[in-house]
């Protein structure tokens, strides 16, 4: 077994995304890299589980050839790409799991359907060390593979952070995930920013066009948010207001930041003292 530690990458896009492959070649030397992303186009999974899924996996042939890297193709969600990855595929326990570099920005409260986030989560959940990295693009590129976007600049963040957390442990204990985001027209120069995630939604859905309520009816999104009015410490407000990298540190714990004692005041109809 190598003494080299082990990075595990995956995505959302699919495995033939050249977002995903800019990421994995930002990282040769740096140790050994295995790469287990979904096969299929998996946006929009968040970190779901769905029963369906087959689990089949598939070596697949790498673009370009990158020393000490192996890579799979999973039918399944990128959060099932992580456990396969962890459990069946990895000879040990990663150092790190990179997801990403995805088309498109993942900002606002919408991070909790993006299935590039949604892997990240799951990585921590399993007790790894997470990072999971978007690349502002136009709207129309989302779900592409579009070779017009640029992910250099991104990779050269990603890998910056990422040696950070192979090197480092002294992060707060209620930091499990960074999560970046890397705005349109970004160069290495960019400045980046710590940031927190706004409360504002960024991409809003749109109502189906159908005729009845029994044939198809896809819904789909827009982006509708006015970025200076978001947060100023905000995601939303780095990357689409002052066009800077956003790292915004994650936790597992959900629980809202309210004191619980006088939540359960209010809940049990005490009076409150002091308002």
């Amino acid at each position: 077994m190598s003494d080299s530690p082990l990075i595990l990458f995956t995505n959302d896009d699919g495995i033939a995304s050249p977002g995903l492959w800019t990421a994995v070649a930002a990282f040769a030397g740096l140790g050994d890299l295995l790469v287990v992303a979904p096969r299929e186009q998996q946006s929009g999974m968040g970190r779901s589980m769905p029963g369906f899924s087959k689990g089949r996996i598939y070596p697949w042939e790498m673009p370009q050839p990158i020393a000490r890297c192996t890579a799979y193709a999973v039918d399944g969600t990128p959060a099932q790409a992580v456990q396969h990855g962890v459990l069946e595929l990895a000879d040990r326990k990663p150092a790190l799991v990179v997801s990403g570099i995805n088309y498109g920005d993942n900002t606002g409260n919408g991070v909790t359907i993006s299935g590039t986030v949604g892997a990240a989560i799951e990585a921590a959940s399993l007790g790894l060390r997470a990072l999971a990295v978007s690349q502002q693009t136009p709207f129309d590129l989302h779900l592409s593979h579009s070779d017009a976007v640029d992910f250099a600049p991104a990779a050269a963040f990603t890998r910056q952070f990422g040696e950070f957390l192979l090197a480092h442990s002294a992060l707060p204990d209620d930091v499990d995930i960074l999560k970046m985001e890397v705005p349109w027209g970004a160069t290495a120069a960019t400045e980046w920013r710590i940031t927190r995630l706004s409360r504002r939604r960024v991409y809003w859905p749109t109502r189906p066009e159908r005729t009845g309520i029994g044939g198809n009816g896809k819904l789909g999104y827009r982006f509708n948010a006015d970025p200076s009015r978001a947060e100023p410490d905000s995601d939303v407000y780095a990357v689409m207001h002052d066009r800077v990298v956003s790292v915004t540190p994650m936790s597992l714990d959900m629980t809202s930041r309210t004191d619980l004692f006088r939540l359960r005041q209010i809940l049990c109809g005490e009076q409150v003292y002091g308002r």
